[in-house]
């Protein structure tokens, strides 16, 4: 059977070289335009809006692929934000993933020093304007070639919100929106450029509220019934589950409610959770087991406990044979050069975490291998990617050695050395989706390897169950 998931060498030779004169007037289309995407990227940038509040941002890249022709449908899967802007006819139908959601609490200026725009303000740490941006450039492009080559196909931008623990994406599968598509390409920002496949964790949260009885701490702690206990019991006995789980599962929390005063005995308490582990799987068993740790709290300090599930994410399914496509292409478009400027912000930049990190690593191709560390994040591109092939790069929108989630992603975010990782994005996705086009039986085999990994017995349901979506959980 493993033969059927490999292409060969001179197959990749074959499709690589074909159409290069296409791909080389793609790759000087989307160069000429990089300050026009980059004024788009960096709008979305200032905005900074938060899941399933991101109006501003939603609404520019529509209007951005409705002026390029494309045929919009907005707020499906009963997401205002969400929206999928579709060009072509016919097979194979490309799915391009877009986000534009930015994280609470990481307001940065694009400077390298933490100086924030607003204090405690949103900013895109994960630099999704960037995502966003550069996947409409791409589908644009692709819209373009389909229009003078005259082949057969579809291209689709999906507009994603909510990427940031909304589940965004796990809405638009549930509502089918998925189904006739038959390959999804993405990307992500990240400090390195690399094609390899990916993994993630499979994800599931909650909100566990514990309601007690008021009173007055000091003078009737007797009557009162603490909601603030139920929490700590809880968490202590999380605490101890740690022991006897899978040792590569990850749990935290924080408590989002504690009470108003110290000398009122609280009557509700609030603290959410999430579970993760390589495996969906294991990440329902284990929840479960959380469940129980919160309704044994409940019964020991007599209080009442309910939960309301936030979201739930698929680990990632990887595709060895599109994977080795997008990094054919990756490697052809090359990394990110800084310039003298770009170099004298990221030393600086650097001096502010620990590490010793090679500035030419931005340029650097990370070298093709199934042999990849698993990543301790979750993405909801992992639903997706157990219905369809899917395949994704990461290219270098930030600093050598810079996390994902700080201060520092959002300062180089703001900045030309984001605007550049942003462009390699765009130039490999679209000449991945062209190699596609010229041969579609690439999606067969990439079809073929999705089957074998999930199984015959496989059928979805989602970790977030029937709930809605969760349209006011950054509210």
């Amino acid at each position: 059977m493993r033969r059927f998931l490999i292409i060969t060498t001179a197959l990749f030779s074959a499709i690589t070289l074909f159409g290069q004169k296409d791909k080389d007037a793609i790759m000087a289309s989307l160069d000429a335009q990089e300050m026009k995407y980059a004024e788009i990227a960096m709008r979305i940038w200032n905005w900074a809006e938060v899941g399933y509040q991101e109006v501003q941002s939603s609404a520019l890249l529509i209007a951005t692929l409705e002026k390029e022709g494309f045929a919009i449908d907005k707020g499906v899967a009963g997401i205002p934000t969400a929206f999928i802007a579709e060009y072509g006819t016919g097979k194979p139908v490309i799915a391009i993933l877009a986000e534009y959601d930015a994280l609470p609490g990481v307001s940065q200026k694009a400077i390298p020093e933490k100086e924030p725009v607003v204090e405690a303000g949103a900013g895109h740490a994960c630099g999704h304007h960037l995502l966003g941006t550069a996947s409409t450039a791409a589908g644009i492009e692709i819209k373009k070639w389909l229009a003078s080559s005259k082949k057969s196909g579809t291209v689709r931008i999906y507009g994603t919100p909510a990427e940031e623990g909304g589940s965004g994406k796990v809405y638009m599968v549930k509502a089918g929106l998925f189904d006739d598509v038959d390959v999804a390409l993405h990307w992500h920002p990240s400090n390195e450029n690399a094609a390899n496949p990916g993994y993630s964790l499979a994800n599931k949260s909650a909100k566990f509220r514990f309601y007690g009885i008021a009173s007055h701490a000091s003078a009737s702690p007797e009557r009162g019934r603490s909601a603030l206990d139920g929490v700590e019991a809880m968490n202590n006995m999380v605490n101890m589950l740690r022991e006897h789980i899978p040792q590569d599962t990850r749990i935290h929390y924080v408590i989002t409610h504690g009470g108003d005063a110290p000398n009122v005995v609280p009557a509700f308490a609030e603290v959410f959770y999430y579970v993760r582990n390589p495996a969906v799987d294991n990440v329902k068993v284990i929840f479960e087991r959380v469940v129980k740790c919160a309704e044994g709290a409940a019964l020991g300090t007599d209080t009442r406990m309910d939960y309301e599930v936030i979201h739930g994410l698929y680990n990632l399914l990887p595709n060895e044979a599109l994977s080795k496509l997008m990094h054919a292409n990756l490697t052809r478009v090359g990394g990110v050069v800084y310039d003298s400027e770009n170099i004298t912000f990221a030393r600086k930049i650097q001096t502010t975490y620990d590490g010793d990190f090679k500035l030419e690593q931005a340029a650097f191709i990370v070298p093709y291998s199934i042999n990849v560390p698993k990543t301790a994040g979750s993405t909801d591109v992992g639903d997706i990617s157990w219905i369809v092939p899917v395949a994704g790069i990461g290219t270098a929108t930030w600093v050598p050695g810079t996390s994902a989630h700080t201060w520092q992603a959002v300062a180089a975010g703001g900045t030309n050395i984001g605007i550049k990782g942003m462009t390699v994005a765009a130039k490999t996705i679209a000449l991945t989706a062209i190699d596609i086009y010229n041969n579609p039986k690439i999606t067969d085999k990439a079809r073929m390897e999705l089957l074998e990994k999930r199984g015959n017995a496989f059928k979805y349901w989602p970790l977030l169950g029937d709930r809605e979506p969760p349209l006011d959980y950054r509210k």
